[in-house]
């Protein structure tokens, strides 16, 4: 079969999916491998696809990770990437996490799109817009690698489906013109006490650039963005570990999500 993963790229995988369901954090996969880029992604979708592939779980849109110069350093890349959201990834604003449940979660404050339609490969910035409603979210990177933050390399990161977590939503609004959406405040509090502030100018200058990247960055891959699907479009404040108490995010006129994590 000519797409037939190769025996390495199973292998992978297989750590990965078994780190999953074991709740035990493995060594970074690049001590044993080296990977290119798109072998990495290789990895990501093999593991998706033995994820989904027995009916417990389905794709239900994607992530952008490293929207910033310093997320990006670190990985020694100069572009995002991408990770596949599925649907036992989204949680509804308000809900309880336990953190036994994670491995070593982060909290990330972003913007989610919803397609109303689907986009064409080369979209722009203006056609997503038109095509989506955009929500108040917080994203719960959590990795299946020990001690992974900020020590992954971009194979690391990718084939761990860009450690991909948690997605906190709240409901979906209307999106502001274009020039507006580069210049969404947010304040993130902690049980009520503010301890940040971040702006949307943080993702790639406009969270809507990032899906512009996206769309073509997926079109490499011979995939579109589709009607339903939810983007998770990159973070305005560096990462924080998560902690036991409620977090909440305010973006004014867009809305507020909020999450709350026990031990």
């Amino acid at each position: 079969m000519a797409n037939q993963p190769s025996a390495r790229t199973v292998e992978i995988a297989k750590q990965i999916e078994k780190a999953y369901e074991t709740r035990k954090p493995i060594d970074f996969i690049r001590h044993q491998y080296s990977l290119r880029e798109d072998e990495a992604y290789k990895v990501q979708d093999e593991w998706v696809r033995r994820w989904c592939g027995i009916g417990r779980d389905r794709i239900i849109g994607y992530k952008i990770s490293m929207t910033s110069p310093e997320t990006q350093a670190i990985a020694g890349t100069d572009e995002p990437a991408y990770g596949t959201l599925l649907n036992s990834h989204i949680v509804k604003s308000g809900a309880t996490v336990h953190l036994s449940a994670l491995f070593e979660p982060l909290i990330e404050p972003e913007i989610m799109f919803i397609l109303q339609e689907d986009l064409s490969p080369e979209a722009s910035a203006e056609e997503i817009l038109s095509k989506s409603k955009i929500a108040p979210g917080i994203e719960i990177p959590d990795a299946r690698y020990k001690n992974w933050y900020p020590n992954f390399s971009l194979a690391d990161l990718i084939c761990d489906n860009t450690a991909t977590g948690l997605v906190a939503l709240s409901e979906p609004v209307d999106p502001p013109p274009l020039e507006k959406m580069a210049d969404i405040g947010m304040e993130l509090y902690k049980d009520d006490k503010l301890i940040n502030r971040g702006n949307s100018s943080a993702v790639l200058g406009n969270p809507a650039t990032a899906v512009v990247w996206l769309s073509k960055k997926l079109a490499e891959h011979e995939r579109m963005l589709e009607k339903d699907m939810v983007i998770s479009s990159g973070t305005f404040l560096s990462p924080i570990p998560a902690t036991p108490g409620i977090y909440k995010a305010l973006y004014p006129g867009v809305g507020r999500v909020e999450i709350e994590f026990v031990r």
